[in-house]
């Protein structure tokens, strides 16, 4: 009966001690899930938060052509906010909603999401004015209430995971100069050497000649 009883107590000694630690582990947990911070760049500034501001590049390094600004920006407070330009170093962004024309508009308690197929998006014409790929660049966001929110993007290519998000228009392969040489001389040659390649051609230059002896013969 001792028995029992001891090795209940040790049950029960356990079982609170594994509680405990549990509770206490959780507590921790949540703390260092309050202080992980976000590998991609953000900020928040008033209502207005930036998440995983990024800019896509051309996918090969040597490449002309646009790149894009990516992004999240949630508006926390009730008045919707437009961001009225996005400034890239010196580098001049055209900013477009996701649909028609007009002003990009982050709603109230809401979101839009920057770069990707049917979303707004912020395109800087000259790709390589936008830094080089691995850099760090300062991006900033310019909204209609809250103002300029500023914050250090990573300068990626469009490749992998951001492929998807990266410039939609690519650089047009240049014209090879053998092409248009090669259609020329081809077409030409055969067209005039036709009239002249056919035997009744080669006989039209005498057939002149031979053309009033015929008539004569004929007379005869």
């Amino acid at each position: 009966m001792s028995r029992s009883l001891r090795r209940g107590a040790l049950a029960a000694s356990a079982i609170a001690f594994s509680l405990l630690s549990l509770s206490a582990c959780a507590a921790g947990n949540k703390a260092q899930t309050l202080g992980v911070k976000a590998d991609s760049a953000y900020v928040t500034v008033g209502d207005i938060k930036v998440q995983n501001a990024t800019v896509v590049t051309q996918p090969k390094a040597d490449a002309e052509g646009p790149a894009v600004v990516t992004a999240t920006l949630f508006n926390n407070g009730a008045d919707p906010q437009t961001l009225d330009s996005v400034q890239v170093g010196s580098a001049t962004v055209k900013l477009s909603p996701a649909k028609g024309e007009g002003a990009l508009t982050v709603p109230g308690h809401g979101s839009i999401q920057l770069g990707g197929k049917d979303n707004a998006s912020a395109v800087i014409a000259n790709g390589r004015e936008a830094a080089k790929n691995g850099d760090v660049q300062k991006v900033t966001f310019q909204f209609s209430r809250t103002g300029a929110v500023s914050l250090d993007a990573f300068v990626v290519p469009a490749t992998s995971y951001f492929e998807g998000v990266g410039p939609s228009e690519l650089p047009k392969p240049k014209e090879t100069p053998s092409g248009s040489p090669s259609g020329t001389p081809s077409g030409s040659p055969s067209g005039s050497a036709s009239p002249n390649t056919p035997g009744t051609g080669a006989s039209g230059k005498p057939g002149g000649a031979g053309s009033p002896s015929h008539s004569a013969g004929t007379g005869h």
